[in-house]
């Protein structure tokens, strides 16, 4: 039986993403920086472990007692929206700490293991925003855009050790808590000059609700890259992601 580490699991894509491998009869353990019962009861094999991916000694004690990891999940992130000029260098920094630093982190400590296996899988969820921009969200999208060039590179890498490494592009969602959790984080970040570019922005989603990405969708996306058998590296999640990738391939 197949063991998946999953980062990110108190809301959203990740605990999503725990539900559906757990339903599919893998031994999960889903990560969170403080555990909560309430969002994962316990249950047959299915462990929620505590987990901060900014931290080395809480990576290290998460994995120690994980057991040999099958597949990496990558999904702990955080979000922000506003102007660049409004933003100050601590905010930035704590964005790429998580969404970057902190993926490079975890994906650093299973590749030991998986190498030496000569088998795994790592997939690192990024953003449609990776797939077309959008304004207010350029240092989100940077520090997505980071990740999308590391895989890349390390499913090279890692591929002369038969480990694959894997991205996963989710749409826009709004269900998930890239608001909410980071309220405090953007209060300040949009002056009044910017206000309208935000409207218009958020008017233009509103007017697709159909392309809407859920996190089922993200979370059976993600199953399907940890468990696909052939040499590709991305995965669009949602009808808007799918949509984008698309349009970019078909770019001359």
């Amino acid at each position: 039986m197949k063991t998946v580490l999953i980062t990110g699991c108190s809301s959203g894509y990740g605990l999503e993403t725990a539900r559906y491998f757990h339903a599919q009869g893998w031994n999960v353990v889903a990560t969170m920086r403080t555990p909560r019962e309430d969002v994962l009861p316990r249950a047959e094999r299915l462990r929620v472990v505590a987990l901060d991916v900014t931290r080395p000694a809480s990576i290290a004690a998460a994995l120690e007692g994980a057991g040999p990891i099958d597949v990496l999940v990558n999904n702990a992130g955080i979000g922000l929206f506003g102007a660049l000029e409004a933003t100050p260098m601590a905010t930035i920094r704590e964005v790429f700490e998580t969404n970057t630093f902190g993926m490079i982190a975890m994906t650093q400590a299973v590749v030991p293991q998986m190498r030496g296996r000569r088998s795994g899988r790592i997939i690192n969820v990024t953003s449609s925003a990776t797939l077309a921009p959008m304004p207010l969200v350029a240092v989100y999208t940077a520090s997505k855009m980071a990740i999308e060039g590391f895989t890349a590179s390390l499913s090279h890498e890692l591929g002369a050790f038969d480990v694959q490494a894997k991205l996963v592009e989710p749409g826009y969602g709004p269900s998930t808590a890239f608001t909410n959790n980071g309220a405090e984080r953007m209060a300040g970040l949009l002056p009044e000059a910017y206000v309208p570019l935000a409207q218009a922005a958020f008017a233009s989603l509103g007017q697709t609700p159909g392309a809407v990405t859920t996190a089922e969708e993200v979370a059976q996306v993600v199953f399907r890259a940890a468990t696909d058998g052939t040499g590709r590296l991305r995965f669009p999640a949602g009808p808007d992601a799918v949509a984008l990738a698309e349009a970019r391939a078909n770019l001359a």
